[in-house]
């Protein structure tokens, strides 16, 4: 199945990690690979993960409500910390960047007690969907191998070699195949099909995503070419070629400084330089040119990589950045329900694991700036819209990026009535 589909994970693969040259190489062919399309990638990953941040809030102003939606929150925040989610967010963007689809998997360990979020292969994936609405997913099957004692410690199963493990699930069904073999067959213990698969940029009307490495491999394919035959160039002019006209035969011609040539009438010697005409310069242009087409395909100015020449800030800055400012936007649109759809199926599971009860709520994915942004400013504008009633104190510090806005709250109220207390009592009466 999807035989296209795994191809074209493949080679974006390989392109990112330096695979980027076609057919085998050809006798004394010198292939250079700059590897700029991973740097591209990395790049852009960091800018669209900077300052990841969530809360979960009430869906009315009930007491219980705001009790269980910060009771939520907690439980959200503990298993990002059990399951180490910063790193694997991170690591599963670059996996969506350079495969083109992404994917969750949120299970309950029943050893541990506790949440398990990974990371599952897409390569692995294969999804069915209804019809023309892709997105209503009826089936999934995951497929990845494990080593003979992997196979033999998980289900006690005796191999000389690896096995590969089949998991299909549906809503309401799961079952295990092992080598083409029904190892296990039950109901689905959660209710709903715990993966939670996103594409890296969408594509209308179709489910599976699109990689952001196929607009730079013309562009990357060529800079290799030209930088390699630029390099083959400063070479051969550094090591000169002796060019010898009138002469049928000639031994032991060494090029090196104080060499003596003894030729016969009319015969005449020189040393070929491949640097006149300025045709250097040529190569550099053209090189320039494909610097430029990497930056535009890949929507990552020079700017984004420090290189501010021009002093831009402010508005000229964002202006200079939109690019990459667009592309950030673009991702996070489809980030932002994957982490939402994560965030409910752990809350779904630790309610039917503890019986533990949360009440209607919702989480809302607080993304921060792309751009580096002035703290005091930000601050000082905050500060006018709780002053005015347009933000609470919580709002402001969750967009001033402060983690638990509740437990920072708790600890500023304790220091004012701690302050309250040590006021002298002539202060108090005035």
């Amino acid at each position: 199945m999807d035989w296209d589909r795994l191809k074209v994970y493949r080679e974006n693969l390989d392109f990112y990690n330096g695979v980027q040259w076609q057919g085998y190489a050809r006798r004394r062919e010198r292939r250079l690979t700059f590897n700029y399309v991973k740097v591209f990638i990395d790049k852009v990953a960091s800018y669209l993960m900077s300052g990841l941040n969530f809360v979960m809030e009430p869906l009315d102003g009930s007491p219980e409500a705001k009790e269980g939606a910060s009771r939520a929150e907690q439980i959200i925040f503990r298993v990002y910390e059990e399951n180490n989610l910063e790193q694997l967010d991170f690591d599963t963007e670059l996996d969506a960047a350079v495969l083109g689809d992404g994917c969750f998997k949120v299970t309950w360990d029943a050893q541990e007690r506790r949440i398990q979020v990974t990371s599952p292969d897409v390569q692995g994936l294969f999804v069915w969907w209804l019809g023309d609405n892709v997105n209503r997913v009826w089936r999934v099957a995951s497929r990845y191998r494990l080593s003979a004692d992997e196979a033999n410690y998980l289900y006690g199963v005796q191999r000389s070699k690896e096995t590969t493990v089949v998991e299909v699930w549906t809503a309401e069904d799961f079952e295990l195949w092992l080598d083409n073999e029904l190892w296990e067959q039950r109901a689905n213990p959660y209710g709903f099909i715990p993966f939670v698969i996103y594409p890296n940029l969408r594509e209308p009307k179709k489910f599976w995503g699109v990689s952001d490495i196929p607009p730079l491999i013309e562009s990357a394919r060529e800079l290799n070419r030209a930088l390699s035959q630029l390099s083959l160039i400063l070479e051969l002019s550094g090591n000169p070629i002796a060019v010898l006209e009138n002469i049928e035969e000639a031994q032991d011609i060494a090029v090196q400084p104080g060499a003596v040539w003894t030729l016969p009438e009319k015969a005449r010697a020189y040393l070929l330089d491949l640097l006149q005409g300025g045709g250097i310069k040529l190569h550099v242009d053209y090189i320039d040119l494909l610097y430029r087409a990497l930056h535009d395909l890949s929507e990552a100015p020079r700017t984004a990589f420090g290189d501010n020449r021009q002093g831009l800030s402010g508005i000229a800055l964002e202006m200079e950045l939109h690019p990459l400012l667009q592309k950030v936007k673009r991702k996070r649109l489809v980030r932002t329900a994957a982490y939402k759809r994560r965030n409910e199926m752990i809350l779904k599971i630790w309610e039917q694991m503890t019986g533990e009860r949360f009440g209607p709520c919702r989480a809302r994915i607080i993304w921060g700036p792309v751009l580096p942004q002035d703290q005091g400013r930000q601050v000082r504008d905050e500060e006018i819209l709780v002053a005015s009633g347009i933000h609470s104190r919580r709002r402001a510090m969750e967009n001033l990026g402060v983690q638990d806005p509740e437990a920072e709250f708790s600890r500023w109220l304790e220091e004012r009535k701690l302050q309250e207390s040590l006021r002298p009592e002539s202060d108090s009466e005035a």
